[in-house]
């Protein structure tokens, strides 16, 4: 077993003048904090810096909130509620309560408003970059630069928590996202098909298309019938069986998803295109299940991707001046963001188990 420094547990501690083991890699080769590989004189080794692979899709279902600044410490927005009692006593009903006046009215109906503010807390993300000038050094003989490289892995860090704090929020902080916001309170389990369930796996063309209808109009209907959602998030697994299960049209075959995307409430009223797209966090984002675990209890969100109903507030990217201590050269990366706002809740729906 290794140690921090490379020593085996049954290794004598470094004694001054001794000449310290290489460091080796999982794989066996040779390697230093510059990226500096031993190899042989006919080895070609591709200079390319291979990041770890993630999805990062926060900027493709989400619209940015920017008008706050590293100042700030809160981010807040207001909903107004609007009350009016019916002219000439007609009352508050269905097909009464306008406001009518007459000639010898001595009273005359107005409006009441009641204004609630909604704030959120913009917390601080940072990072600290550093490196020394021996690897410096290291690397400007390689042709590798480590302060460039250290930028990317930091930059890709600061991509992933973004993406993670806009679709989940951040359990510590107890800030949810858009996957599961307690500002949304439309939360449905889909219907079971007939053969017992509610995943699509066990569900024919025709329940599936069902689902969307219910959802698409179960999130219509909560607002009021006044916004359409145009925008449907679903877990990358269930996006692949729609795009490929086929149903029957008088055009012929066409996938599931064609067929919605094409025949829509949205796109029937005129009102535009209905986007479908896959996210890998809607595995087990649903009630019960496990974020993250595919086939717990997943989830579809189903919104309208407009700044006015949903937003994320972030500030731009600051650093501070490269700081020199010692052999050290420093600098830090910061800026804030809060949790996914929601101004209008009701133009959002959550959907499990398909």
């Amino acid at each position: 077993m290794l140690s921090f420094d490379h020593l085996r547990n049954d290794e004598p501690a470094y004694q001054p003048g001794q000449r310290l083991g290489s460091c080796r890699t999982h794989d066996g080769k040779t390697v230093d904090s510059t990226g500096a590989f031993l190899h042989g004189e006919l080895e070609r080794i591709d200079q390319t810096l291979n990041m770890p692979l993630v999805d990062i899709t926060w900027m493709r279902d989400m619209d940015l909130r920017e008008d706050i600044t590293i100042a700030d410490e809160f981010s807040s927005f207001t909903n107004s509620t609007v009350a009016s009692q019916g002219g000439l006593g007609t009352g508050n009903a269905v097909g009464t309560g306008k406001a009518w006046m007459g000639k010898d009215s001595t009273q005359i109906a107005g409006v009441g408003l009641d204004i609630k503010k909604t704030p959120n807390p913009l917390n601080v993300w940072g990072m600290e970059v550093k490196y020394d000038i021996l690897e410096l050094a290291s690397a400007a003989k390689l042709g590798r630069p480590i302060d460039a490289s250290k930028v990317d892995g930091m930059e890709l860090k600061r991509q992933m928590d973004i993406d993670e704090q806009v679709y989940i929020g951040d359990i510590t902080l107890n800030i949810g996202g858009l996957y599961n916001s307690s500002a949304v309170t439309n939360v449905t389990n889909l219907p079971i098909g007939a053969q017992g369930y509610s995943q699509w796996l066990y569900k024919t063309p025709d329940e599936i298309l069902a689902d969307f209808n219910l959802a698409l109009t179960s999130v219509w209907s909560a607002s009021g019938w006044a916004v359409k959602p145009n925008r449907i998030l679903l877990p990358p697994t269930q996006f692949g069986f729609i795009s490929t299960a086929k149903v029957a049209t008088q055009a012929g075959l066409v996938s599931i998803k064609t067929y919605i995307e094409q025949n829509n409430l949205l796109t029937a009223n005129g009102g535009g295109k209905l986007t479908i797209e896959a996210c890998k966090w809607g595995f087990g984002t649903g009630a019960g299940g496990t974020i993250g675990v595919q086939g717990t209890v997943d989830r579809m969100v189903v919104y309208t991707k407009e700044y006015k109903f949903v937003r994320f507030p972030l500030t731009l990217q600051n650093r501070t001046p490269i700081q020199y201590d010692g052999l050290w050269h420093k600098t830090y990366y910061y800026h804030r963001m809060g949790g996914v706002e929601f101004p209008y809740g009701n133009t959002v729906g959550y959907f499990d188990g398909l």
